[in-house]
């Protein structure tokens, strides 16, 4: 019988090629994209569960009290993790801190590489269980060494032996490679972590043990790992006030809390709004789950409108199948088993182009996905997905056209009736609800990217390029390297900083002003600069000037961003004094906020002052009048020249500034694809029921024609139903698509707002492209010869 059934189906997928290729290419296309999500999705949700502990691995974070709201903080001051290893050991198993985690320059020999690092407490390899390939995770328990990743090691030793080995990071004293560890998975917290280095090391050879108040500073990283017996909510309460007790009377205005994040909240749920989890990545985990399961929904569409429009051509067949004896669920499992056939040629060709687009995917996604071709449980749940696909797409045809009378179909008066096309209408209508809704979510998306990018940033990125310079080796030949870029003329300015221009490395809490509240905590941003970094950037100053070398006293002056003055509500500013750590300074300017944080954030109250230490960073102003190449070549050597012991490293603040809307871009060109993909499937559907529509009518046409009716009353007789129901489909998808996106847009400080333009762009287009589509039918039949099609009929 299921034989029967599968020849039956091939026979009529072969008999009406043009439908069934719709139907295939619409649900291949339908299938391809919900495959595609599927792995993004699979990829997301799976992160950071490699670990074999994740489940009981969780970091320490804070909530304090700051600028008058609740801010999360990932940092902790580096004096806890011993606290809650001496008076909390009964809910930890391990306690690891992580110090100065981020790029590092490794020397061996006459090989310097730049590799992601940092220096952790000897825990650390068991929380993580790091898979070792050589040596022994242990190995941290000696300050002196160090473990590198598997990748590291082949860029400095290729096939030879690394153990043992010397290895310099940054200027430390040397340490010995111990160990080398498998790399970390890329969907993971660690992904480029390749070195692992001993904290007490790090402690011992920096200033860290100089603090006066070491509970002060928050710069460290604090991994645990609970015992199997502890309850995070009981483990939060205990250790909520462990911070507290320790700090003066100062710091305890900000009030922290803290509390554990388990790992499995890192990536998905790593938001705050006010000290409340807001979510997160998992926003865009179930926006594009969605965005899948309506594309797929559309190719289901299609195939239940374009099998019952065929109903007239199917009646006679099933009349026929009826009278000899067929019983209905015969008759439900032969339709499906038609829905089956075309589903699983449609997962085959989705398989394919999953499989030749999916570096193209990975690209955009900024991911390493590979298609698990040998996972069993991929197969199954393909098997599934096949089947469940089947299921939804030929139910509707199933149950209506198992339910022909034979009677009235073999006298020959069966025909559809109105009634009939109303599901078919209903289906349309959502066709054009999700597919409008798409449109102008991703026209939502660009402008509020284009919103962000086109805000005033403060400064002038353009021909700005950051120089790193870690080490005194620049500042103290600062005025050299600074005459000969000048004299080359590749330069107009240059400056030293202490954080990018793009963000703020250091924060104070300890500014104090005229009128201040003593129980207000704060928070400022903290820029240490040299005299012409004003002029470097090209900030706007508002009030007062900016700072000049003719003045002995600016190096105890302050310059304020309007954000901070509209904090410490200054009336007037200009030669007012402040104090930051008991130190008198001196306002002699106002500059309008500069965006060096997120692009969708409110900026924060900041301070510059004069560097009087060496900065990390060189800000120059390339002269416009050469070009960068050139400017680099001569910039490059003379680096060399006064610091040969380090990389020349650079970038283009331009460059920097664009990598802020990252995120949101990959999202928004995933969202442009996969709704020009929905609008293919659409329209794929809709030509399919345009082509029926005017093959079903044709001979009305003819005679309608033959009465005198033109081109154009042929096309709107056609046009109009599909026009109507484009029409109700707006209508709905205005509502809808607002709802989401404001939403979406409340992720965002800075964000743009829903204008009519953009729901009217979208209804443009839209009907513009189904106008198209009606069109090419509706004009082919009505310039067609009337004639013909009568004498045929």
């Amino acid at each position: 019988m299921l034989k029967n059934y599968l020849k039956t189906a091939w026979r009529n997928l072969v008999k009406d090629k043009t439908h069934s290729f719709i139907n295939v290419m619409g649900l291949s296309i339908g299938m391809a994209v919900a495959m595609a999500i599927g792995l993004w999705m699979y990829d997301e949700v799976s992160y950071n569960k490699s670990f074999k502990n994740y489940d009981r691995i969780a970091q320490v974070i804070q909530n304090l009290n700051n600028n008058g709201e609740v801010q999360t903080w990932w940092a902790v001051p580096y004096p806890l993790a011993e606290e809650l290893r001496t008076n909390y050991s009964s809910d930890f198993k391990h306690i690891a801190m992580a110090v100065n985690w981020g790029e590092h320059l490794l020397t061996i020999g006459d090989k310097k590489l730049k590799q992601t690092g940092g220096f952790f407490e000897k825990e650390m390899p068991d929380i993580f269980t790091i898979a070792m390939q050589r040596g022994s995770h242990n190995s941290l328990q000696d300050p002196s060494s160090i473990l590198i990743s598997a990748s590291a090691a082949k860029s400095y030793f290729g096939d030879g032996e690394a153990l043992n080995k010397s290895i310099q990071i940054d200027k430390l004293p040397p340490v010995k490679v111990a160990g080398i560890y498998e790399d970390f998975p890329q969907n993971s917290t660690f992904a480029n972590l390749h070195f692992i280095a001993s904290w007490d090391f790090y402690y011992k050879n920096s200033d860290i043990q100089k603090m006066q108040d070491p509970w002060r500073p928050n710069f460290t990283s604090l991994f645990v790992e609970l015992n199997e017996n502890a309850d995070i909510d009981a483990v939060n309460q205990r250790i909520r006030d462990a911070k507290l007790r320790k700090i003066n009377s100062e710091l305890q205005k900000k009030k922290p809390a803290l509390f554990l994040m388990p790992m499995s909240g890192w990536h998905l749920y790593s938001e705050f709004k006010n000290g409340v989890n807001t979510g997160g990545a998992i926003q865009y985990v179930w926006m594009f789950g969605i965005i899948g399961g309506f594309v797929l929904l559309l190719a289901c569409i299609n195939f239940m409108n374009l099998s019952t429009a065929r109903s007239e051509k199917r009646a006679k067949e099933v009349g026929i199948r009826k009278a000899i004896g067929s019983l209905r669920n015969q008759l439900i499992a032969q339709f499906f088993s038609e829905s089956f056939l075309t589903v699983l040629f449609a997962f085959v060709l989705s398989t394919l182009f999953v499989r030749f687009s999916l570096s193209f995917f990975n690209e955009i996604a900024d991911k390493q996905m590979q298609m698990p071709w040998n996972s069993v449980i991929f197969w199954l749940i393909c098997s599934l997905f096949v089947l469940i696909t089947a299921l939804i797409s030929g139910s509707y045809p199933a149950a209506y056209l198992s339910s022909f009378k034979p009677v009235k179909v073999l006298k020959g008066t069966f025909k559809a009736g109105r009634n009939a096309a109303i599901p078919r209408k209903v289906l349309m209508v959502v066709q054009f609800t999700v597919s409008v809704t798409l449109i102008i979510g991703t026209i939502v998306v660009y402008q509020q990217i284009q919103f962000a990018k086109d805000r005033p940033v403060g400064y002038s990125r353009a021909n700005l390029l950051q120089i790193s310079t870690s080490g005194d080796a620049i500042h103290s030949h600062f005025n050299a390297v600074k005459d000969e870029l000048l004299q080359s003329g590749v330069i107009t300015h240059i400056a030293e900083s202490e954080s990018p221009t793009t963000d703020i490395w250091n924060t104070t809490s300890g500014v104090k002003w005229p009128g201040k509240d003593p129980n207000l905590s704060t928070d400022f941003g903290v820029l240490s600069i040299s005299f012409d970094y004003g002029k470097t950037i090209g900030w706007q100053i508002k009030e007062g000037r900016d700072f000049s070398q003719k003045f002995t006293t600016d190096s105890s002056a302050v310059i304020l961003n309007e954000t901070a003055v509209r904090f410490m509500n200054l009336k007037n500013p200009i030669g007012q004094t402040i104090t930051w750590w008991d130190q008198p300074l001196k306002v002699i300017g106002v500059v309008h906020d500069m965006v060096m944080g997120s692009p969708y954030s409110e900026a924060k109250p900041s301070i510059y002052g004069i560097l009087n230490y060496p900065g990390n960073l060189n800000i120059l102003k390339l002269n416009p009048k050469i070009s960068a190449v050139e400017a680099l070549n001569k910039i490059e050597p003379l680096y060399k020249k006064f610091n040969p012991d380090q990389p020349f490293e650079y970038s283009f603040v331009d460059d920097d500034y664009a990598k802020k809307f990252g995120n949101e871009e990959r999202v928004g060109k995933l969202a442009n694809i996969f709704a020009v993909l929905a609008i293919i499937i659409s329209c794929l559907g809709l030509f399919g029921l345009t082509s029926f529509v005017a093959e079903q009518r044709k001979k009305e046409i003819g005679v309608r024609k033959v009465l005198g009716a033109s081109v154009w009353n042929v096309w709107s007789l056609l046009s109009k139903d599909f026009l109507v129901l484009f029409g109700i489909s707006f209508l709905i998808a205005i509502p809808l698509s607002s709802y989401f996106m404001q939403n979406w847009l409340q992720n965002y400080t800075y964000r743009t707002s829903l204008s009519w333009f953009i729901f009217v762009a979208a209804g443009i287009g839209s009907l513009s492209i189904t106008l198209l589509v009606v069109s090419f039918q509706a004009i082919r039949a009505a310039i067609a010869n009337p004639v013909r099609s009568l004498r045929t009929e």
